[in-house]
């Protein structure tokens, strides 16, 4: 008994020590959630801003930008799919993975093929073991998105999507699919087109009540969409990450929260089993000095 004490006294050290750290962790996943929440939140307005300036270019004139065109007969989509750099977030990065994973066989029962474009390593490490070719990949920024890591996302789609054809690496669409944040308890991956530009997403669209501002164009609407295009593509990009990056703390936290609860059922039952193994000893060990007494007055009694 003394034997599997010793070991059920280990259990619960080692347990606790493992309690320790996924409420340390759960605890910064809380904390860096309100950053990330007010960096999206902060972002919000550019990104609605733009969207309503996009939006009234591409309605009060007849210009036909490369980004804005429809293919005849769309063969080679490109996928960017936004998971993160970390684990020990519960079923984040299995989740976005999965609906990657529906998407690109829809493309491919289109008749299409299809590039993959990864960011996050937790992407990247499922598609290397699969053996999956990945036409590039960013990493080291998935809890905290840049503006500059963003652009540089969208400057790599936009050129392989304005290529000609017959160039390498060339495609008619590309796809986004990332979490999107509804709430602490709620985190949706989601699918969206990216280009050619379908100028209207969630709560960045405006109302359909709602009178768009009139603009003026100058030089020419041609340029501006040139200059607004990119610019609106590279805040779809970063609105995407950091709608990813507060659902990955949400679902960090929440996961490692139920860590935290299991590793307190296992202490209180080691405790238990620990508690009645040593009393099973205390009582065995009573047991055999009754025994010893009893056997040594037999003894007595018989010599007398």
């Amino acid at each position: 008994m003394a034997v599997s004490l010793r070991e059920y006294r280990a259990r619960i050290k080692s347990t606790e020590s493992t309690k320790k750290i996924t409420r340390a962790m759960e605890l910064i996943a809380a904390s860096r959630i309100i950053k990330a929440q007010n960096r999206a939140q902060a972002a919000a307005p550019y990104a609605r801003e733009l969207t309503r300036a996009v939006s009234a270019v591409a309605t009060f004139s007849d210009v036909n930008h490369p980004l804005t065109t429809e293919p005849e007969n769309p063969k080679r989509a490109a996928i960017l799919v936004v998971t993160s750099d970390r684990g020990l977030a519960g079923a984040y990065a299995s989740s976005v993975l999965k609906e990657a994973e529906g998407l690109r066989e829809k493309l491919v029962a289109e008749g299409k093929t299809v590039d993959l474009y990864i960011s996050g390593r937790k992407g990247e490490a499922y598609y290397n073991f699969r053996r999956r070719p990945i036409a590039n990949s960013w990493t080291g920024f998935s809890d905290r998105p840049t503006v500059e890591m963003a652009a540089e996302i969208g400057a790599t789609l936009v050129e392989v999507f304005t290529a000609e054809e017959g160039v390498a690496g060339q495609v008619d669409e590309v796809h986004v699919v990332y979490t999107r944040f509804r709430s602490m308890l709620s985190q949706e991956p989601t699918a969206v087109r990216l280009l050619p530009l379908e100028v209207v997403e969630g709560t960045e669209a405006p109302d359909a009540d709602e009178l768009l501002p009139l603009y003026e164009f100058e030089p020419s609407a041609a340029e501006v969409l040139d200059s607004l295009l990119p610019k609106y593509v590279n805040s779809r990009i970063y609105f995407a990450h950091l709608q990813a990056a507060a659902s990955e703390l949400a679902a960090r936290q929440k996961a490692m929260k139920s860590a935290t609860d299991n590793a307190e059922e296992l202490i209180k039952k080691f405790t238990r089993i620990a508690n009645q193994a040593r009393q099973a000893g205390i009582t065995q060990e009573i047991s055999e000095i009754v025994g010893g007494v009893n056997a040594l007055a037999d003894a007595q009694a018989g010599n007398e």
